[in-house]
């Protein structure tokens, strides 16, 4: 992966000369390779990893394996395009394995997110089974920790 697409990834808020001198090349080019990289979608957009826990402590996250029936003209596209456009999805994987797409899924309790799996998913002619499971607490996310470093020290040995 080129340098730059990588500190993109990984510093977010730094400014485009910042980026220019970790890289060694002039500001213009930055700009220029940024710009070409969102033209063409390489880059698809920009966000901050927000720590939940501050904002809404109630806000409950569920990931969703779901089993579908493959489209014949289709396949997996247009059931995990269908999935993907309801509000309350923030991604959709094709998977391999015994599942076919994990979602992901938030709302602000436990009762909206079954309700959500119950009266939307579910009831996707294409899926045949839905298992949710949900997060009970994140320790890191997109690269980022959300708890301090602990040292972890060995205990002494007493005779």
């Amino acid at each position: 992966m080129d340098k730059l697409l990588e500190l993109l990834q990984k510093k977010k808020r730094s400014s485009p000369a910042q980026l220019a001198a970790e890289v060694g090349l002039p500001e213009e080019e930055v700009l220029q390779k940024i710009g070409q990289w969102e033209k063409d979608g390489t880059i698809l957009g920009y966000h901050a990893v927000l720590h939940h826990d501050y904002l809404d402590p109630n806000l409950v996250t569920a990931v969703i394996e779901v089993r579908v029936t493959p489209e014949r003209e289709g396949g997996f596209d247009r059931i995990a395009s269908r999935i993907a456009r309801f509000e309350e999805v923030g991604s959709v994987y094709l998977m391999s394995g015994g599942y076919d797409l994990l979602v992901v899924v938030e709302g602000h309790s436990l009762r909206e997110v079954a309700a959500f799996v119950a009266t939307k998913l579910s009831t996707i002619d294409a899926v045949q089974s839905c298992a949710t499971r949900f997060r009970l607490n994140t320790y890191k996310e997109n690269g980022i920790f959300y708890v301090e470093d602990e040292v972890f020290e060995r205990l002494s040995v007493a005779p």
